[in-house]
């Protein structure tokens, strides 16, 4: 009995830790892209006396923008994939939501089928009905 405990006491703890490391990566990337952002402005506004030359420095400059669009981006893919990775886990772990749709579904479906089963059975017996008395004209015709 106590290890049926632990275990039902692991599955929140991990799902704890799970949701703790989505919001981590999260506030990750945001940062990255906001510092990266940042310094991209700093790098526009061109302050700064440096004692290299010009030429060297709009290089540099330009080749650490670049770099910093590229970590922007890196973000930002890391965020799509948090998206993604949270969809799945939502998808794959919503148990209670997934029960419900089959719940619906079932209950769905068995209404369709009585209501199919009720007109099946009104038609039979209008059948029936019909042959009886397609019967009953052809027994006493005089026409046999």
């Amino acid at each position: 009995m106590s290890s049926n405990t632990g275990t039902v006491r692991a599955l929140p703890q991990s799902k704890e830790a799970l949701l703790k490391s989505y919001n981590t990566r999260l506030k990750e990337d945001v940062r990255s892209m906001l510092e990266n952002f940042e310094e991209i402005m700093k790098l526009a506004r061109g302050e700064g006396d440096s004692q290299i030359s010009k030429i060297t420095q709009c290089e540099q400059d330009t080749y650490e923008m670049q770099v910093r669009a590229a970590n922007i981006v890196r973000a930002g893919e890391s965020l799509m994939k948090l998206v993604s990775d949270i969809k799945q886990y939502l998808i794959l772990n919503d148990f209670h939501s997934v029960n419900e749709a089959i719940t619906n579904n079932s209950q769905l479906f068995r209404s369709k089928q009585m209501e199919c089963d009720k007109k099946l059975m009104k038609l039979r017996d209008e059948m029936a009905m019909d042959l009886y008395d397609l019967e009953e004209e052809y027994y006493t015709s005089i026409f046999k």
